[in-house]
């Protein structure tokens, strides 16, 4: 089996709640290790007598699931051969800690800011992990969230009682979502209008980057 697919093998079968995982690489072609170390590089591989240790995580400091996958692909490209073993596995930290200091609660603070008569947002939440992009994205699907290119966060829009956007409740549920999964990040609130009266509109538009949003 190659590698890559023993990886995912492996990825699927850690617990829901894992942080980090330690890997072992045995590759029984002694010409073959020191090429794949090479490829291997940006993981920081150690060396375990003719084994090589990899350590993966999904915050940051290791390698990510998705970039240990695409190292091992480009050892499967040069028919690189040898079996990949979970050594051990870490678990987050339990959820409770998540949600007293969690995006829900950031996105109170932030609303608790504002004057009484703001109208609309313009907001942005990013995400503590790339690795949690795919399942971010999928919780705040109500939110109309559009990517931040080259970072891990996506802006949004909020209207107040009318308008274009969500509404702050469905943020605020959208936020809950994200800490009940441990999806961590943090909230800012990038631009606020008040007391605005739409006429034959959807609402106000801000220009950011030379866009529309």
């Amino acid at each position: 089996m190659r590698l890559a697919d023993q990886w995912r093998h492996v990825h699927s079968d850690l617990p829901e709640d894992w942080a980090d995982a330690k890997l072992t690489l045995t590759l029984p072609r002694s010409d073959q290790r020191a090429r794949a170390a090479a490829l291997l590089a940006s993981a920081g591989p150690g060396r375990m007598g003719d084994d090589l240790r990899v350590s993966v995580g999904r915050g940051g400091g290791a390698v990510g699931p998705d970039q240990l996958g695409k190292l091992l692909r480009k050892l499967d490209a040069e028919r690189i051969r040898g079996t990949l073993t979970l050594v051990s596995a870490g678990e987050r930290p339990v959820p409770a800690a998540v949600a007293r200091t969690g995006l829900a609660d950031a996105w109170a603070r932030a609303l608790a800011t504002l004057p009484a008569d703001w109208s609309d947002l313009y907001c942005e939440v990013s995400l503590a992990s790339s690795d949690h992009l795919d399942r971010g994205a999928l919780l705040l699907a109500p939110l109309n969230p559009a990517r931040v290119p080259g970072r891990s966060a996506f802006r949004f829009r909020v209207a107040h009682s009318f308008g274009y956007g969500t509404s702050a409740e469905m943020a605020a549920r959208c936020f809950a979502r994200l800490d009940e999964d441990g999806i961590t990040g943090g909230i800012e609130i990038l631009r606020v209008l008040s007391d605005t009266h739409n006429v034959d509109t959807q609402g106000p538009v801000w220009r950011v980057g030379g866009k529309a949003v």
